[in-house]
């Protein structure tokens, strides 16, 4: 009897031949460049013809695979090798922007081949701004002439949507932004893009993709100022640019400045403090005392949680506020300053419907707080108060102003007493 066990059956590297169409097609982006260059050479610098070709050619060319080589072509005339030069021995073209004429009207016209193209193939959207990442981070490596159609076409193309903002990411490269290419690029960019729409526009998209609070980026650590951003700009002709990023550094600081401000009332700091606190913040952003008050307003109504019965938020409110006088009678020196916090009040009032019967009494005493003064509350009760519950206030202050009118000034005082009983 045999003992021994029937051994297993074992591969023997036998080969299959493998079917033609599960080959894997070898990447050949050379081949795919000599057929564009040769039809661009074909349709010359008509672009109509050229937009035509490459509509067609998506059908017959894997736009999908070589993206990268055919965006590569349009824009500098061959495939490009890191850092932004064209290899010598690789076929070129001159049908591309690089070649083409410096002026806004020719980038206008292959700002079109690129929308024709891309809506067409809608696969190429994300190798589009792919390429445009790559060729903004190039920079240093084109001419100053190159820069200067790339950024008149990029401002174009970001102006009628091809484009997402985010591809200016690549503008604050550390290199780039230190030899002052990101800033040059960045006013042909704008100019062209603001011609195209408008500032509000151009907000808009910057805002969308958190990019409007970072434009002083495109300047080195040590210039990143408003002051340096305005001159800059302003003297490169972009005047209502200067003037978004000097609002926005604005609104920025006024943001900070109510944060802060909250944080400190919270604490219970002395008002001598925040009031000093406050002077300086205004000093070194701008900020307008009107502003101030406003911001201090909010942040004085955010710091309680209010009683929900309307018969006992008045008597809430008053106890609440005259705490607060000295701080709101340090920042409202002038009439407007007075006029803006009269309507914040109007506003909140009308707002938060447990106030409304509150409003006479708030000014009554911001009026003997000396936080309000005579003129402003009776050009607030003429013209100045707005629409909001405007019936409901004004027939709440209208013994008040009657007063205020006829009262002499030697007797005010004594009259004052009786004030809060109207």
């Amino acid at each position: 009897m045999n003992n021994q066990k029937p051994q297993k059956p074992t591969l023997s590297g036998q080969r299959f031949k493998t079917r033609k169409r599960d080959e894997k097609e070898r990447f050949d982006p050379t081949q795919f460049q000599d057929c564009i260059i040769q039809g661009l050479t074909e349709t010359g610098t008509d672009l109509e013809a050229v937009a035509k070709f490459l509509d067609a050619s998506g059908a017959k060319l894997d736009y999908r695979r070589y993206a990268e080589t055919l965006f590569d072509i349009l824009v500098a005339g061959g495939m490009l090798a890191p850092g932004g030069t064209l290899a010598d021995d690789m076929t070129r073209t001159n049908v591309c922007v690089f070649a083409a004429q410096e002026d806004l009207e020719t980038m206008q016209a292959f700002a079109q081949v690129f929308n024709k193209l891309i809506r067409r193939y809608k696969y190429l959207e994300k190798g589009f701004e792919d390429e445009v990442k790559k060729l903004l981070l190039f920079l240093k490596g084109f001419s100053e002439s190159e820069r200067n159609k790339l950024a008149m076409l990029t401002g174009i193309l970001l102006a009628n949507g091809t484009l997402n903002a985010s591809i200016l990411n690549s503008l604050y490269n550390e290199n780039l932004v230190k030899e002052g290419v990101s800033a040059a690029f960045a006013v042909k960019l704008f100019k062209s893009w603001i011609n195209e729409k408008d500032i509000n526009a151009v907000a808009v998209s910057l805002r969308k993709v958190n990019m409007d609070n970072r434009l002083m980026e495109l300047f080195p650590a040590n210039k990143q100022s408003v002051e340096h951003f305005s001159k800059y700009f302003t003297e490169a002709g972009l005047k209502e640019l200067s003037e978004y990023v000097r609002n926005q550094q604005s609104i920025g600081a006024r943001k900070e400045l109510q944060k802060e401000l909250q944080e400190q009332m919270s604490r219970g700091d002395p008002f001598k403090d925040i009031i000093l606190y406050v002077k300086e913040e205004m000093k070194k952003n701008n900020i307008s005392e009107q502003t101030v008050v406003t911001i201090i307003w909010s942040s004085v109504m955010s710091t309680v949680e209010w009683n929900k019965k309307e018969e006992l938020v008045a008597e809430q409110a008053i106890k609440h506020l005259k705490q607060y006088s000295p701080l709101l009678a340090a920042f409202t020196t002038q009439g407007q300053s007075e006029l803006t916090l009269l309507l914040k009040i109007q506003e909140y009032c009308y707002d938060n419907i447990h106030f409304m019967k509150a409003f006479q009494k708030i000014v009554v005493l911001f009026y003997k707080a000396e936080v309000l003064s005579e003129e402003p509350i009776l050009k607030w009760y003429k013209d100045a108060h707005l629409a909001k519950g405007k019936s409901v206030f004004l027939e709440q202050m209208k013994k008040f102003v009657e007063w205020l009118k006829n009262a002499e000034e030697e007797s005010r005082n004594l009259k004052l007493k009786r004030v809060t009983d109207l």
